[in-house]
C-alpha cells in the first residue's frame, strides 16, 4: 500500500491529497519536522509530496530519486509549442540586458520569475547561476496540466492575466477546454517533446494561440481545481525508488 507524504507545511493542496488518498486507502504521513523519522525511512512505498526547496533533502532519507524536468526543456521546444524566444544563459550574462527581459531560474524559485532589466536582478545570487531569459508576453490565461505517460490526467486554470483565479473557483470554459485540449493532443502526440513519465505541464494563450508556459515536477505542483484522484495517479510515479539513506 503507497503511503503519501508530506512535509510540515500545511497547505490547501496537501489536504486535498490527503482526502483523496485516504477514499483510495493509501497510508498518509504528514512529517513533523524537516528530517524523516527512523520508521518512516523502511516503508515499502513511499509518494513524496512538497516543496521543491526541501523536497530533494527529504526524498534522499526516504530513498526516492525525485523526476524533475531538465533545466533547458522549454529551450528546446519546438517554436510552435512556446511562440516566444528563450534562452538558456548564465546571471551575469543577463545582468548585462539593458532592455526587459522575463528571468527566471530553470527548475527552481531560488529567486521570483519577474521581467526585469539587468541591473534590476538579485545580486545574492552568483555569476555562473543558469537561468532562462525570454522575450516579455502578455498570459491571457494559464493552466496546470498533470500528465502520466504522455496522457492528459487532469487541468485547471489558475492565471487570467496574471490574476490567481482561486476566488473565481478556477472557474473555465467548455471552449476553452476544448482549445487546450486540442493543443495538448498535439503536443503530446509529438515525439520531438521530452517529457518524463511523471510531469506537469503549464500551458496558456498569448494573444490568443496557445503556447507552452513551462514543465514543473509533479511532486512539488499546486494543484488548484486539478482534480485530486487523478493527481495522486500522476504522483506514484513521480519518483524512483534508489535506496534508503540514514
Amino acid at each position: 500500500m503507497p503511503t503519501l507524504i508530506f512535509t510540515p507545511r500545511y497547505t490547501v493542496d496537501s489536504q486535498a491529497l490527503w482526502k483523496a488518498a485516504g477514499k483510495i486507502g493509501w497510508r498518509v504521513e504528514r512529517l513533523a519536522g524537516w528530517r524523516v523519522p527512523d520508521h518512516l525511512r523502511e516503508i515499502p512505498d513511499p509518494i513524496f509530496y512538497g516543496e521543491a526547496l526541501f523536497g530533494p533533502v527529504l526524498a534522499e532519507q526516504l530513498g526516492l530519486a525525485l523526476i524533475s524536468p531538465s533545466e533547458d526543456w522549454l529551450v528546446n521546444l519546438p517554436f510552435e509549442y512556446r511562440s516566444r524566444q528563450i534562452s538558456m544563459t548564465t546571471l551575469g550574462l543577463a545582468r548585462q540586458n539593458s532592455q526587459p527581459r522575463f528571468v527566471k531560474p530553470p527548475n527552481d524559485k531560488s529567486f521570483p520569475a519577474s521581467v526585469y532589466r539587468g541591473s534590476e536582478l538579485p545580486t545574492e545570487y552568483p555569476d555562473d547561476m543558469p537561468v532562462l531569459v525570454s522575450d516579455v508576453v502578455v498570459w491571457q490565461k494559464e493552466f496546470r496540466c498533470f500528465v502520466l505517460n504522455r496522457k492528459l490526467m487532469t487541468y485547471s486554470i489558475y492565471s487570467r492575466f496574471g490574476e490567481l483565479q482561486e476566488a473565481q473557483g478556477f472557474a473555465s470554459s467548455v471552449d476553452e477546454h476544448q482549445q487546450l485540449e486540442a493543443f495538448l493532443s498535439r503536443l503530446l502526440a509529438d515525439q520531438r517533446v521530452e517529457l518524463p513519465v511523471a510531469t506537469v505541464v503549464d500551458v496558456g494563450t498569448i494573444a490568443g494561440d496557445w503556447a507552452c508556459v513551462e514543465q514543473n515536477a509533479a511532486w512539488g505542483a499546486g494543484i488548484y481545481g486539478c482534480d485530486p484522484a487523478k493527481v495522486l495517479e500522476v504522483l506514484a510515479h513521480s519518483s524512483l525508488r534508489v535506496s534508503c539513506n540514514s
